[in-house]
């Protein structure tokens, strides 16, 4: 049985504390703001993001360098047999393109996964590679298996705030204004690995029950008889969210409910204030993995 690291970036929701216990690698997103590069949960925290966020700093998204990728591979290959890779959806982003272009010079030992996930659906993902490569499966096995399953998950975020939407351009100026006075919560969803809005609703409190409706239609419908995974992210404050938290385990009983703030990918895009909620289902090779185990 060959030894298999497993590899995934800040998308996942995965801090680098996180990712020692796990005993995994968490490459950092990059971010450029006001023309200085900062690195996620390295030299940029949540707190510091939206305080820029908030003083509307020149904020631009960026990917990982590919020497700094290369690098890692690098490092793990001295000690691992292969890599299984596993970044944001190809949907979201190139970063997943351009791994697997790499990876081809790699003869078959780094296997860059894309299973179309983002947040806690790319963090459960990373917890079902490490079950997967616990039971003795193959880097190329692992990626088979959690390409198969792509697009078995949904994810439904309600944005206080029409800010950022207007301007990154998904919503014009005018819609911003009159939907700012008359109270306008967006719900946007990703499905497929591309986000696209779902539904406009006035106040947070509609745009929470339409996300739950949403989720309750999903597990009757796309996954009717199959188990899944529930799990919650934000960009609210603490108290907001263990408010959520109770409203998805009220409405959904006899599940385990998790919450992870929202990576800063999707919070630069969105804005503070904001919910989520996601589902993923369960694979058969692995069973219910149990987040409890790695707390």
């Amino acid at each position: 049985m060959g030894k298999i690291a497993i590899v995934t970036d800040s998308n996942s929701g995965i801090t680098q504390q996180e990712a020692k216990r796990l005993g995994i690698s968490v490459i950092p997103m990059p971010f450029y703001i006001n023309e200085q590069m900062f690195l996620e949960d390295i030299t940029l925290s949540q707190p510091e993001f939206y305080e820029y966020l908030e003083q509307d700093a020149d904020i631009k998204t960026s990917m990982p360098a590919v020497g700094d990728v290369l690098d890692l591979w690098d490092r793990l290959l001295k000690d691992y047999d292969e890599i299984v890779h596993l970044p944001m959806s190809s949907g979201l982003s190139s970063t997943c393109e351009t791994a697997a272009a790499l990876a081809a010079d790699y003869g078959g030992r780094v296997q860059v996964v894309d299973n179309k996930r983002i947040s806690w659906s790319l963090k459960q993902t990373v917890l079902e590679a490490m079950e997967m490569a616990e039971k003795g499966m193959s880097a190329s096995e692992i990626r088979g298996v959690l390409e198969r399953d792509a697009l078995q998950s949904s994810i439904y975020i309600a944005v206080d705030t029409l800010k950022y939407l207007k301007k990154g351009g998904r919503v014009t100026p005018a819609a911003a204004s009159i939907g700012t006075v008359l109270n306008i919560k967006p719900v946007l969803q990703i499905q497929g690995g591309k986000l696209d809005a779902y539904a406009k609703v006035r106040g947070m409190k509609q745009a929470k029950k339409k996300m739950l409706e949403a989720m309750e239609a999903d597990i009757n419908g796309r996954f009717a008889g199959q188990k899944v995974y529930i799990r919650g992210a934000y960009t609210c404050t603490e108290e907001e969210m263990a408010e959520w938290k109770h409203e998805i385990e009220e409405r959904f009983p006899g599940y385990d409910v998790y919450l992870d703030r929202l990576s800063l990918s999707v919070s630069c895009h969105i804005g503070a204030g904001s919910m989520a909620v996601l589902c993923s289902r369960q694979l058969e090779e692995t069973g219910y993995v149990d987040y409890k185990k790695y707390l």
